[in-house]
């Protein structure tokens, strides 16, 4: 029931968005991508073979000019799992709605926190096997949220999220085992391009306090040498019920020969495990490229490695 009305809903706004477009000029734009993987997964010694969606998605933004200083923009985006076998394949992404201007801007609705936003393409695997949230606290997309981005300053740019105690995800049990909810924030310093396109260097430093359950901080660097990406990631994280801290670190590299891109991501935390992973892409054009990857992930209470081997294809539109 549920899907059916997310459909409908998202159907209702395209169209209204549509109209609107029409007669008033706003601008709309329809956007998404397709990644789906033929996939053989030996998970705790036992191997399955699946064609999977890796955060398949659609969705629309825009934005309208209010005056000579404000625009409103908004964004209304779902995934899609083509592998979802009893057909449940809608889910939420972020949607929200926003003011900006000289000012910054500002959104409401749900969103991904700065310290999620601000690992910008560190993650190589990102979506796939060897995501970082595997292993990594903080990979969070909170749905109450308000979300404020600076103006740049050169090449600065800061945001703060704040999550509401209202959110279901900020409920935790403390240490008496008692329910508690809190309000959330989440802060990043950003440095740079996080596409690497408009600088060769990027840098960020953001801190989760009791989002999800969790204090996190994290840094994140990635410079662009020549063909060569590198990157790097480090992450401290703690219960807010009193947990020990726990330290990790990401490294990735990605080079790039004309139409193939070879990547390379080491991955551990602390009393969770690591992983490593190998893979390349090939563009077939802009939008479109085949890929493939081996991840190997090595948990700290497992007797036995997973290991995840895929080939597939992406078109984004």
């Amino acid at each position: 029931m549920m899907n059916v009305f997310s459909k409908s809903l998202l159907a209702a706004a395209i169209a209204t968005a549509t109209l609107s477009t029409a007669h008033a000029g706003e601008p709309l734009q329809v956007y998404g991508k397709l990644n789906v993987t033929a996939q053989s997964n030996d998970v705790k010694g036992d191997t399955k073979t699946t064609i999977q969606s890796n955060a398949s998605r659609f969705g629309v933004k825009g934005d309208l000019a209010l005056n000579n200083s404000l625009e409103a923009f908004y964004t209304i985006e779902y995934e899609v799992d083509t592998g979802d076998d009893v057909k449940e394949n809608f889910k939420a992404r972020n949607q929200f709605v926003g003011l900006k201007g000289n000012f910054g801007a500002v959104s409401v609705g749900r969103n991904d926190t700065m310290l999620k936003v601000s690992q910008g393409k560190v993650d190589q695997f990102n979506d796939l096997e060897a995501d970082a949230k595997n292993l990594f606290k903080g990979e969070n997309r909170m749905a109450q949220t308000a979300t404020y981005y600076t103006p740049s300053v050169g090449d600065f740019k800061f945001g703060v999220t704040y999550v509401a105690d209202g959110d279901s995800d900020q409920a935790y049990l403390d240490l008496n085992k008692i329910e508690q909810t809190r309000d959330g924030f989440s802060l990043a310093a950003m440095y740079g391009d996080d596409e690497l396109k408009t600088t060769n260097f990027y840098a960020a430093l953001a801190y989760d306090s009791e989002v999800k359950g969790y204090d996190i901080l994290r840094a994140t660097v990635q410079a662009k040498l020549a063909d060569l990406v590198v990157g790097g990631m480090f992450q401290q994280e703690e219960k807010v019920d009193g947990g020990d801290s726990k330290n990790g670190y990401l490294l990735s590299a990605a080079y790039e020969i004309s139409a193939v891109t070879l990547k390379a991501q080491f991955q551990d935390m602390e009393d969770m495990g690591d992983s490593w992973s190998v893979g390349g892409d090939y563009k077939l054009a802009k939008p479109t490229k085949l890929l493939a990857f081996y991840s190997n992930r090595s948990l700290e209470k497992a007797t036995s490695d997973d290991n995840y081997f895929g080939i597939g294809i992406e078109h984004k539109f």
